[in-house]
């Protein structure tokens, strides 16, 4: 049963660059790992939607319930009672890596979309740069309060292991887009940046968003067991 961590950190901030992700027809949006919902408030206010929030944190019960239409304070699992079918987009901003299977949380998620639903998210990028300089030149895995290490992370994903696993449980990813950039490649380096660049341009950003839609019928599908079909794996890659 999926499960989500209850040790978020939880300032009163919505994400606002994740906002032109939204479609403008959405009517019924579900944001997983909510906080106080003031992502869901934006939204509301933005193409007034039908806005429910779930997370599991006690400290945010208030705020997200003065800023959604419906607000569950639990876990999102099989257990939580949300409607099946019945929202046009779910986000994840910042809280599928806090979730120890991702895989079989993006297969509940299918339960709850409407037919042509979307989920969109905003997962960070474990190849950032910064992170990248920590780990070669301080040879070290240091979890933080905050950051891509936050010490609540349970899973680290890279671009091309986010698509995977989002195609692995039957999602066509439509868009996917680094944000939060940093340019850090000065001039002394742009000889080598010219031979590498490939390797080096995903490197600039801390985060991605996606959006992904499910595969219609007919479409071919992937295993629905995670990579290589082990539910278990690391979805780094």
């Amino acid at each position: 049963m999926p499960d989500i961590q209850s040790t978020f950190r939880y300032p009163p901030v919505a994400p606002e660059i994740m906002l032109p992700f939204i479609p403008a027809n959405c009517r019924r949006l579900l944001d997983v790992g909510c906080a106080g919902g003031e992502f869901g408030a934006m939204i509301k206010q933005r193409v007034r939607a039908e806005v429910w929030g779930i997370d599991p944190s006690s400290e945010v019960v208030d705020r997200a319930t003065r800023n959604l239409d419906r607000f569950i304070p639990r876990a999102f699992d099989e257990m939580s009672g949300l409607p099946l079918h019945y929202f046009d987009v779910v986000t994840f901003n910042d809280s599928l890596e806090h979730f120890a299977d991702p895989w079989a949380v993006l297969r509940l998620v299918q339960q709850h979309l409407a037919p042509g639903g979307s989920v969109i998210m905003s997962v960070p990028n474990v190849r950032y740069v910064d992170n990248v300089y920590h780990l070669v030149f301080e040879m070290d895995w240091r979890y933080r309060e905050r950051g891509i290490l936050d010490s609540t992370h349970l899973r680290f994903f890279t671009k091309k292991s986010l698509v995977r696993t989002l195609e692995s449980e039957h999602f066509v990813v439509e868009k996917i887009t680094g944000i939060r950039g940093k340019y850090w490649i000065g001039r002394a380096a742009r000889p080598f940046v010219r031979l590498f660049g490939e390797w080096l341009e995903d490197m600039n950003y801390m985060q991605y968003a996606v959006v992904a839609s499910m595969k219609l019928d007919g479409e071919p599908k992937g295993s629905g067991n995670g990579p290589a079909g082990q539910p278990g794996q690391a979805a780094s890659g």
